[in-house]
């Protein structure tokens, strides 16, 4: 095994003079400082010095690191660093610890626990866990704390410490003898430490360990005990409130599937019902904490029992009535999101035909919901009817009311699925009419009084649109009349309308009699300064012209006037809306109309942008430049009109006319990456949306593509290339033979120009190129495999691949990854090639893909689990393990030595010889065995082994050694 290195020495007075370093403010000497703690936690000399800086008389910060540092070396390195002989020592230098840290501090007790608990799992020969560490601990105040601890941190590290380093079939069976086996023997050990004395009772670590356990004790055996009276005490105690309420909730969320556990369900609802009083009181007390407590626990029991709360609705109505309550009285908006799942959850049922019945029994409680919700959707009331800023420019605050704001409209949906649209519109109705009746005619030019109760139904109904039928008839035509006259003097009613015109411009569409006053006051709009209202203004108009852009084609002049006027003054996101908005409009008339209203909008454009250009020196004009080629892509992607083929497309025409300007301005801007992507992105969107009518410009597009990327290495232009690969091939229709020939030759140009770019420059600087590449290479195998698989470039392709996997970047090694798996296919009984292609020539590419990897498989295996357990991002694991599953597939025999290969080849002392030999014997007796599925057991023990690897160390600073990626050479 390659070695990472000579060995070095650590001392405690070293390791705290370093820990010391750590808090001075000399970057330098903390990074060496921090360089030299990562290193020695990694070393055997850690085991002795953590215990010995345990055992002193070290700050408490000092212990605490060494107390972390032995945890992480019972986690990661009892296996390799520590004989079975040593283990039991190791216990008992733990439990003394322990007994020395009982009385605290308590974060170092409870990594203490914890380094205990993880020994107890991997010590498989110590059976007598529990008595053993009872009886070293002893019976006084501070061991009963520390013996708390370990009870609570023993299942957590069970159930949820998957580093540890047992087999699936060892962790099984020690779970079954640390935690089921003992699990009897813990409650009565809680039981009787609860009666041992009244401070015992309410000891919130008590309930913490009850909650820990919850996972191992039927919750039937806690409920019936007297522990659940130990809890309900403790909810009256201020020092266990927290604790109690966390634990009583965990027992309500242990009883979720109810026809299992209805007899406990019936225990617990009277208890839980008790705790009713508690919320008025725990209001006027101004005890937000405990509020939030409480809630959460009544919460949990809806959450828990909402099945058997749509059964039986009147029985478990004073529950539902609690969580309304909560609701009502939560006038800092503190605990009502506690309870949007219940809502939520019970809506589910209730709008089911088999639940009707429970459904009219709990409509008015909706009812009420909608009620309560309207009124916490209000913005706080000021001193001044006219302050907008009620948050007195605390801006994170604000942002979590309006967040807070959209969870609230969830509800409100939620509610609406129950009531029915129309009742909930009919309530926003009435409080729009109720704000016209009291302050309608105090409202004037500067001043709109209470005006947070009239913009509250406004969101509301701007979050119910989603629910809105556009056949609505009866409410919606009542209030859009009141909507058009909402003062336009205040931003946040402004603002509240126009959003409210834009969600429901569906509906507008079917009712056009509505359209005119809506947009009208959405265009009146524009003139405002404020960019909050432009940008809503912006929005909406998009959303009138994508719904209604039949209805506004007699405007469609007139809107070009506006559009013009107007753009300059908008912020870019907002320019784009609004083009948006007017592409689709004209994206919607007659196809003889076109070229002439593509002229008329994009011109002016057209004009603006030689005009930027010429200006464009500095980063920022660029940048403006850039942008603006955006909305020109704007109307490439919704002016496309279909036509039969062989007909002359007139939004081609006109693109002919704009290609040479683009053409231009990316030559003058070739270094300049944001305008290159700009441009890109506007051909590839006309090829996408034009199609074959896009040959009279395939010539020049292809060439200026071809140059771009061979001036300025950037992988944009090979993202246009697989747009028009994918486009032009054989498979589609109207696509002369000729073309598809010319198209393929222009890839393999592209193919080479990308392959001596990573010859000359390393791959760390070309993530972009590579992605790009790879992705432009995964529609090559689909729609040319026949001519690139035979071709000479795919052997440097592969080399490529397997150099680019060194990457540490998600997105490049994602898509060499995927190339990979697709041309693997192609080695398999089960290619990804279309219906027309000769089993002869699948059979002669299948051929060919299993040389090439009998060639350079070695190499694909190794670096594939080089990526796995040190360098690949960890969305690309299943990717990875993928291209290890086809490789067994075609070549078991061969990958499965090449896989020996490679874990031979990690540093030296990361893995044991008796790990290695289980994985390999498992991977041979697999490859042996004659079931189905073998490769993707295979796949399973190497997922699980690299990822226990990678958890239990970082690549060596030092370098890989012999799994280092060698230099891509490519001489074509």
């Amino acid at each position: 095994m390659a070695s990472n290195g000579v060995q070095e020495v650590f001392t405690v007075p070293n390791i705290l003079t370093a820990m010391h370093t750590m808090k001075s403010g000399d970057s330098d000497k903390k990074k060496v400082a921090m360089d030299y703690l990562g290193k020695f936690q990694k070393s055997k000399d850690a085991w002795t010095a953590t215990i010995t800086i345990l055992q002193g008389e070290a700050e408490a910060e000092a212990q605490l690191f060494a107390a972390t540092t032995l945890k992480g070396k019972i986690t990661y390195d009892l296996a390799t660093q520590i004989s079975e002989a040593d283990l039991p020592a190791l216990r008992s230098q733990i439990l003394l610890l322990l007994k020395k840290f009982a009385p605290g501090p308590r974060p170092i007790r409870v990594q203490l626990c914890v380094c205990l608990a993880i020994l107890a799992i991997q010590m498989q020969t110590w059976k007598d866990v529990l008595s053993t560490v009872v009886a070293a601990l002893g019976n006084d105040v501070a061991s009963h704390a520390c013996i708390l601890d370990f009870l609570r941190v023993l299942p957590e590290e069970v159930t949820e410490g998957r580093k540890i380093t047992l087999s699936e079939e060892e962790l099984q069976q020690r779970t079954g003898e640390l935690l089921s086996d003992n699990a009897e023997q813990v409650v009565q050990l809680l039981i009787n430490y609860a009666q041992s004395s009244a401070a015992a009772a309410t000891n919130p670590q008590l309930f913490e360990c009850i909650t820990s356990w919850l996972r191992e004790v039927p919750v039937g055996r806690i409920v019936k005990s007297t522990l659940l009276t130990a809890v309900m005490h403790g909810l009256s105690d201020d020092r266990s409130l927290q604790a109690a309420a966390e634990c009583l909730g965990v027992i309500c969320r242990e009883t979720k599937d109810v026809d299992d556990n209805m007899e406990t369900i019936q225990t617990l609802l009277p208890r839980v019902l008790e705790l009713r009083p508690r919320i008025r009181a725990l209001v006027e007390e101004e005890d937000t904490e405990g509020f939030k407590a409480i809630t959460r626990v009544f919460a949990d029991a809806g959450d828990s029992w909402v099945l058997i709360i749509a059964r039986q609705p009147q029985h478990f109505r004073p529950l539902v009535d609690a969580l309304l309550e909560c609701c009502a009285r939560d006038k800092d908006r503190d605990v009502i999101h506690y309870t949007f799942g219940f809502w939520y959850e019970l809506k589910q049922y209730l709008t089911l035909e088999h639940y009707i019945e429970a459904r009219v029994q709990l409509v008015d409680v909706y009812s009420k919901l909608v009620d309560i919700l309207l009124e916490h959707l209000q913005y706080p009331q000021g001193d001044d009817p006219n302050q907008l800023d009620l948050f007195d420019g605390d801006r994170e605050q604000e942002e979590k009311f309006r967040e807070f704001r959209h969870q609230m409209g969830d509800a409100l949906k939620d509610s609406c699925e129950v009531m029915g649209v129309s009742e909930c519109l009919s309530k926003v109705l009435s409080a729009i009419q109720v704000w016209i009746q009291k302050y309608g005619a105090q409202a004037t030019a500067t001043s709109v009084p209470h005006w947070q109760a009239l913009e509250a139904p406004l969101f509301a109904m701007r979050a119910m649109g989603r629910m809105v039928e556009k056949s609505e008839s009866n409410v919606l035509p009542q209030i859009m009349p009141l909507l058009v006259q909402i003062p336009v003097n205040n931003e946040k009613l402004r603002f509240a309308a126009i959003m409210v015109f834009g969600r429901y411009t569906e509906w507008t569409a079917a009712h056009p009699e509505f359209l005119e006053p809506q947009f009208q006051y959405i265009v009146s709009s524009f003139q405002t300064e404020s960019q909050e209202i432009l940008r809503a203004a912006a929005q909406s108009f998009k959303y009138f012209c994508v719904d209604c852009k039949h209805l506004l084609g007699s405007q469609v002049d007139q809107l070009q006037i506006f559009y013009d006027q107007m753009l300059d003054k908008l912020p870019d996101p907002s320019k784009e809306e609004l083009t948006e908005g007017v592409a689709n409009v004209v994206g919607a008339q007659k196809t003889e109309d076109l070229y002439r209203l593509l002229k008329l909008y994009c011109d002016p454009l057209k004009n603006r942008l030689m005009a930027k250009a010429n200006v464009a020196v500095d980063e920022k004009a660029k940048l403006d430049l850039a942008d603006h080629i955006n909305l020109l892509t704007r109307f490439v992607q919704y002016v496309a009109p279909y036509l039969p083929s062989g007909v002359q497309n007139p939004a081609v025409t006109y693109w002919q006319e704009v290609f040479p300007v683009l053409k231009t301005i990316l030559e003058n801007f070739i270094d300049f990456i944001p305008i290159c992507e700009r441009v890109c992105r506007c051909w590839r969107n006309m090829v996408i949306s034009y199609r074959t009518a896009m040959t009279p410009l395939l010539g020049p597009l292809a060439n200026t593509l071809a140059d771009g990327f061979v001036k300025s290495k950037q992988g944009c232009f090979l993202w246009a290339t697989s747009a028009i690969l994918r486009e032009f091939s054989e498979d589609r229709e109207h696509v002369d033979e000729t073309i598809t020939q010319n198209i393929y030759v222009f890839f393999e140009a592209q193919a080479l120009n990308v392959l001596r770019t990573m010859n000359d420059t390393p791959i760390i600087e070309l993530p972009d190129v590579i992605e790009d590449f790879y992705r432009l290479l995964i529609d090559a195998l689909l729609y040319y495999p026949h001519r690139l698989i035979p071709s000479q470039l795919l052997p440097p392709i592969l080399r490529a691949a397997i150099h680019s996997m060194s990457l540490e970047k998600q997105e490049p090694v994602s898509a060499v990854l995927h190339y990979l798996r697709d041309l693997l296919m192609y080695g398999s009984e089960n290619p990804a090639v279309s219906g027309n292609m000769s089993s002869a020539t699948s059979a002669q590419m299948r051929d060919i893909v299993k040389q090439l990897l009998l060639a350079q498989g070695e190499a694909l295996i190794k670096q594939t689990m080089t990526g796995m357990m040190f360098t690949f991002p960890r969305d690309c694991f299943a990717d990875g393990s993928g291209v290890l599953l086809g490789m067994f597939e075609i070549l078991p025999a061969e990958t499965a030595n090449w896989v020996e290969q490679s874990i031979q080849m990690l540093p030296a002392g990361t893995v044991t010889p008796a790990e290695a030999n289980r994985l390999l014997s498992k991977i041979r007796e697999k490859l042996q065995g004659s079931e189905r599925g073998s490769s993707r057991h295979i796949r399973t023990l190497l997922q699980d082994f690299t990822n226990t690897y990678r958890r239990r160390y970082v690549a060596p600073r030092d370098g890989l050694g012999h799994l280092e990626a060698t230099r891509f050479h490519f001489e074509g």
